[in-house]
């Protein structure tokens, strides 16, 4: 079973999760990368994401976008196949409004048979925190949670397993697991 974990920008995302994946393909979603520099990709759909951080030059593993724009900073742009739906083509994603969906089709592109989500809350925490980082913008949460229904369907249809390991989350559309459970 090859396992590929998608880790996002949750709130009830912690360094503790993200190093207990060390030994895991990992795909970073934006400032993830800063808890898993190691990352075997890091996913950022937007090209004004990546000329505020120039790059990433200091990031080894392969990158993606799905914006155009976003060419000169190094990632490779995937095509933007429209809003809901599931790509087989490795060249590129549906993107459900937000790179966290992009990035669970990026994990099938990687050959995931199983997916594991982190940092996948979808919501924001009790005290009102939108990211496990700083950035205070405010998200289309509730939109996002319908999107994933899409996704669930079609990995079932491909035999592809996705688990939420996220601590916290607003998603009902996968199983939950800790993540000591769905990676021991």
């Amino acid at each position: 079973m090859q396992t590929v974990v998608c880790v996002g920008g949750g709130p009830s995302l912690t360094a503790a999760d993200v190093d207990a994946c060390r030994d895991q393909t990992v795909i970073a979603i934006n400032d993830s990368y800063r808890l898993a520099p190691w990352a075997t990709a890091l996913y950022a759909a937007d090209a004004r994401w990546w000329a505020l951080h120039q790059g990433v030059p200091s990031f080894l593993g392969t990158k993606y976008a799905c914006q155009r724009g976003a060419e000169p900073w190094g990632p490779t742009v995937l095509k933007n196949l429209g809003m809901l739906g599931w790509s087989d083509d490795p060249a590129g994603v549906f993107t459900g409004g937000h790179s966290g969906y992009q990035a669970i089709q990026v994990a099938a592109h990687l050959g995931a048979t199983r997916i594991v989500l982190l940092g996948y809350d979808v919501q924001a925490s009790a005290e009102g925190k939108m990211h496990w980082h700083e950035n205070p913008t405010r998200q289309p949460f509730a939109r996002w949670v319908k999107t994933y229904a899409t996704l669930a369907a079609a990995a079932l249809e491909r035999g592809i397993e996705i688990v939420n390991c996220s601590r916290e989350t607003a998603l009902t559309d996968f199983p939950r697991r800790s993540l000591a459970e769905t990676l021991g």
